[in-house]
């Protein structure tokens, strides 16, 4: 069945779900399991106060850091160990689905295991949608997990 598979976590409701479907699948496959997250701080440009960019970037990264260990907490209560990754985007925003494909693809990951969000309006037209750029970008299966509280 699976070999590898690559969860993407962003902290979100629909991500906490999709590390549960991840570990029943790991467990059932026998599979290693990557945890990734990509530190995108392109949500909190669309906020009206000024603050430094740097700065906003610091605090993506210390949330990505202790997302991952909650992550990592989850799997080793489940019996299946995983290693993790935080990657800083250093591309334009949008790109967060063609990381997630890259890292998928470098570490031949056979399975991508991703929440999806219920994000509308502007956001969406600007951004787009990971779940959707990981779909269109990839040839691997992918699945997708929605949160029913998010919309």
């Amino acid at each position: 069945m699976y070999e590898r598979i690559l969860v993407a976590v962003d902290g979100s409701q629909s991500s906490v779900l999709a590390v549960e479907q991840a570990i029943v699948v790991a467990k059932a496959s026998g599979a290693e399991v990557k945890v990734l997250f990509v530190a995108d701080d392109s949500d909190l440009f669309f906020e009206v106060s000024y603050r430094d960019p740097a700065d906003l970037m610091k605090e993506v990264m210390n949330f990505g850091q202790k997302v991952l260990a909650a992550t990592v907490n989850r799997f080793n209560a489940a019996g299946v160990p995983c290693v993790t990754r935080l990657l800083e985007r250093t591309n334009s925003p949008g790109q967060i689905a063609n990381t997630i494909v890259n890292e998928a693809r470098h570490w031949n990951a056979d399975l991508i295991v991703l929440g999806t969000h219920g994000r509308r309006g502007i956001r969406r037209l600007v951004m787009g949608s990971v779940s959707e750029g990981v779909i269109r970008k990839t040839s691997l299966p992918v699945l997708l997990i929605r949160s029913e509280t998010e919309k």
